[in-house]
Formats: structure tokens, sequence, C-alpha cells
């Protein structure tokens, strides 16, 4: 064995810290592993057709804005999502941890997705799929409330000027988002920053770290808003719960509830209107314009398992996409590239973007971060005057090194251009993302020079957990505004057809995730296509 070949135990710890930086954040690397594809059917399944007013794909941000404005306006809406239902807390079981990795983590695949992190088992319907594209790895929600039950919950708005450096045509209507689109989403999601006094706990250790050394490096350090019922965590400092928050064991869900997630605010008022049905577990395979310009949907109805159970053929006079950046983005291409949608626009396809994320590890720092380490991500930093915007997020980490290694997870997003784009493979009847790492190449080394930063003020080093298989949880573009869909999410001509999720913003949301822009673009959009379309148009 020569000097470089690492020992057994040094490779188990770079595992072990490869998994420490997936819980963290939520945010995952790696190679692609096994999928299975949910295509074995029963000898005989049957085939139903259902006439539709409304049709909403997918239940996350965008999804749930729109099902409950279309709700409340009166409008029958059936909202179709692959994922599954989950329930759950408090002490609840629902949700896999990050040290018994199983099935209810991955979407229909055979082995696990997250790198050290091992674990093989029969296809099951978890709540993460992993799109392995051509230069990057982007991780979707698959479960009913979309990415809102595995992110972590930071809900972030972007400064007016950030904002329109990413979205330029929507800059005039930041006003209007700033004085009731942005206040209402968190109103509903019952948004706040983490009390002094769970910030004070020792299981917060880390968060207080961060705080102090990232002053110190320069970054103005705040409290990130977030969807929580802090009741809950003080239950689990009480010990009443098992640790879920105050471990940070949050990357496939919450097991102890008091998450504000999609599924119990946005979602639950919608169906509470009489009009919504949602409908888990049904995957939509294509969209299709018939000859009477009805919208139809070809649609499996799948078990836990990915069997098919049913074929549906929906017919629509509105269809809402809101399957995030890869679901909506891989269906039009798909319409586009088998003629099933005629004229789609050429931009569709285009102008698709990482947010520009990126994972750090942060290793025996002079200060003690502690264990375990509290989340979810409740403090960050950003730094002023850059000339590309960014901010830094601290979490705390689910699975710390047994030999003492000092540890912390870092991620940071920002503003990038959006170089990316899908294409239509034949083979996989799908379409495939392309990157172009040029643009976050600018971003990404005033990131390294600022981890580095806090590395030479703190102590220790920093290792770039993305450097060999960059990696997102905040896909956006694909169907970007302006060249494919109007400003509130109108196809351009095609009436009666709406992008209204992450898919039309071009590749960032400023120096925020983009769950909050999400979001509010929805509920700004509805309130103008209610006004607009209604009765004229479905």
């Amino acid at each position: 064995m020569n000097d470089t070949t690492p020992t057994t135990s040094e490779v188990g710890r770079r595992r072990l810290l490869g998994a420490a930086a997936l819980g963290g954040l939520g945010l995952a690397v790696g190679l692609p592993s096994g999928h299975a594809r949910a295509t074995a059917t029963p000898s005989r399944v049957p085939v139903t057709e259902r006439r539709e007013r409304a049709v909403v794909i997918g239940s996350g941000f965008g999804g749930g804005v729109t099902a409950l404005r279309l709700g409340q306006a009166g409008v029958r809406t059936l909202v179709l999502e692959r994922g599954r239902r989950w329930k759950t807390g408090p002490d609840s079981d629902t949700f896999c941890r990050m040290a018994n990795l199983d099935g209810r983590s991955s979407w229909l695949t055979t082995e696990s997705q997250f790198p050290g992190v091992p674990g093989t088992w029969e296809p099951y319907t978890g709540v993460i799929e992993t799109v392995h594209g051509d230069g990057m790895t982007v991780q979707c929600g698959s479960a009913v409330g979309g990415g809102s039950l595995t992110y972590h919950g930071m809900t972030l708005q972007p400064s007016e000027e950030h904002f329109a450096a990413s979205m330029p045509m929507m800059a005039d209507d930041y006003t209007a988002l700033k004085s009731w689109a942005y206040p209402l989403v968190a109103s509903m999601l019952r948004i706040t920053t983490v009390p002094n006094d769970i910030l004070a706990a020792d299981p917060y250790r880390s968060s207080r770290l961060f705080l102090d050394t990232a002053a110190d490096a320069g970054l103005d350090t705040f409290r990130v808003p977030l969807p929580i019922g802090w009741s809950y965590v003080r239950g689990e400092l009480a010990g009443r719960y098992t640790p879920t928050y105050t471990s940070s064991d949050l990357t496939f869900g919450v097991n102890n509830g008091g998450k504000h997630s999609i599924d119990v605010t946005y979602l639950a008022f919608a169906e509470g209107s009489g009009k919504v049905e949602v409908a888990p577990l049904h995957v939509v395979r294509d969209l299709a314009l018939d000859k009477q310009k009805r919208w139809v949907l070809e649609v499996d109805r799948i078990d836990t398992g990915g069997v098919v159970q049913e074929h549906k053929r929906i017919i629509a006079d509105a269809v809402f996409l809101n399957a995030g950046s890869p679901g909506t983005t891989r269906l039009l291409v798909k319409a586009k590239a088998k003629g099933l949608v005629p004229d789609l626009p050429d931009a569709v396809g285009t102008q698709w973007g990482n947010n520009g994320d990126r994972i750090y590890l942060w290793l025996q720092m002079d200060g003690d971060p502690g264990r375990p380490q509290g989340g979810p991500a409740c403090v960050g930093g950003r730094v002023p005057d850059s000339p590309i915007p960014y901010t830094v997020i601290h979490s705390g980490s689910p699975m710390l090194p047994p030999d003492g290694t000092k540890l912390m997870t870092l991620a940071a997003y920002g503003i990038v251009d959006p170089t990316g784009t899908w294409a239509y493979d034949t083979t996989a009847d799908d379409a495939k993302l392309t990157w172009d790492p040029a643009g976050d190449a600018d971003l990404q080394t005033l990131i390294r020079e600022r981890m580095n930063e806090l590395a030479r003020v703190g102590g220790g080093m920093m290792v770039d957990q993305d450097a060999q298989g960059p990696s997102t949880w905040h896909p956006l573009g694909g169907v970007p505004m302006g060249d494919a869909v109007d400003r509130h999410g109108r196809v351009h001509g095609h009436k009666g057809l709406y992008v209204l999720d992450g898919a039309r913003i071009p590749g960032s949301t400023g120096d925020c995730n983009p769950s909050m822009t999400i979001a509010a673009l929805a509920e700004h959009s509805m309130a103008d296509i209610l006004r607009r379309d209604l009765r004229r148009v479905f």
C-alpha cells in the first residue's frame, strides 16, 4: 500500500463525512445508482377516462397555491401527484432516518441514492427522486406536498435588486409581490425564526458557533425564517419525543410533525373547499392537445411499488403544470419532440439553472460545534456588496464521525447564468439535462473564497462536497418566463396551459432558496389568471 492509498478506516470516515453533509441540508451528491421504472403492470390493467375542468399536475409550492385558489374560486379541480401522502407526528416513524435508510428515502430505486449511506431494497415510492443529468444531479420531491416535506424550511425573500437580477421580466411586479404575495405566503406557512431559548440550548451550539465566526469573516448574519412549530422542538429538548429536530435528522421528512409543509397548509385548505380532489400515486406520462383543442393527459395510477394499477385518460379545459422544474420541463420537452402539442415555444427546455447550490464540510474548527447538532437550518449569513449575491447557511449534521472529528455542514446559493438545457431522449422517452458549468463558475469562486475565509478565522479546513459531482435541490428553469410563458405563466400560443412552478424561473431566485418566491409568484399569477381567464378559458 502506498502513501496515497486510504486505509479502511479512512474510507469509512470519508463516507460518514459525506453522509453528514447530505443530512445537514438535504443536499445530496453522488454518482448514478439503480433506478426501477414504474413499467411493470398486471396482465390486465383497466383503462378509464375522466373529464375535468381544471387539472393541477404536482402538489408542491406552486401546485398547492394553485389548487387552493382554484378551489376558492369554485373551480372543480383535480390535483395529480405521483407520490404518496405521508402523515406524521408526534413521535411517529413515518419517514426513514439517516441511520436506517430504506425505500422510503428514494423514488422507485433498488438502492441508496445517497453516497456514504448504503442500502438496498425493493422499489418504493419514496420521498426523493434523484435525476442524473450530464454535469449535474438533481434532487426532486416526490410526495403529496412536494419538496416542502424534505426541505429544511428556509423561507427567504430576496431583495428587490437581487430579485430583478434573476428575473428582470418581473422587476416591475416586485412592489406587488412585496406588499401582499410574499406576506400571504409567510402567513399561510406561519413563518418564524428560531426562538432565543432554543438557540441557547446545547444542541444548537454549532449554530451559535457559526454566527460568531461568520460575523468575524465578514458575513451579515441572520436567523432564517422557518415554517416550524417550535413547541415540538421544545418537546424534544424536554425528552418527550425522539429527537428529530434536535438531531437534524430531517432529510427525508420530520417524524415529530410541527412542520407547516404544503400538504398540511395550502393543500389541506384546498381540499377543505370541497372543490379540490388530490389524487396521490398518479404519474402523468404525456400531455397532448386533441383536435377539439382540449388538453389530454395520459396517466398511470400506480401502487407504492411502482406497479401500474390503472391507465387513465384525463381530458381537461385547463392544465396547470406544477411538477417542479424537472417534471414540468420533461413533460413539455416530450410533448414538443413527439408532436403531441404543436407549436410549443422554442425556448422549452432552455434557461435551466441550479440556484448556485454548493455544499461544504467545515472540519476541525477551533470551537466546539457539539453533538448532536440541532436543526432545521436556522442561521445564515450574506456577504455585503458581493459582485454576485449569495447566501451561506449553516445546518446541523445528523451523522457525526465516531472518532470525534469536529464537523459542520454549510451550504451556499446565489445568482447564476441559466446555461442548462433539456433534450428529448427517444430511447428513454424522457428528457435529459445537460449543465454547462460556466453558468455558476464565477459564483463558485466567490463562495469558495468565503468558505476558506471562515476556516481562516475559525480554524480547521473546508472540503467542497460538490467538487466531484455537482448537485442541487433547487432546480429552476426549463420553461422560462418571457420566451416560453408570459409573466403570469401562460404558455405562449396555448390557451388553458399554464406553468406556475420553478420551471418558469430562469436559474435562480436572487440569493435565496426558491420556495417562497415560487409560492409568491404563484399567488400573484393566480390572482391575474382568475381575474382574466376564469369562465373565458376554463
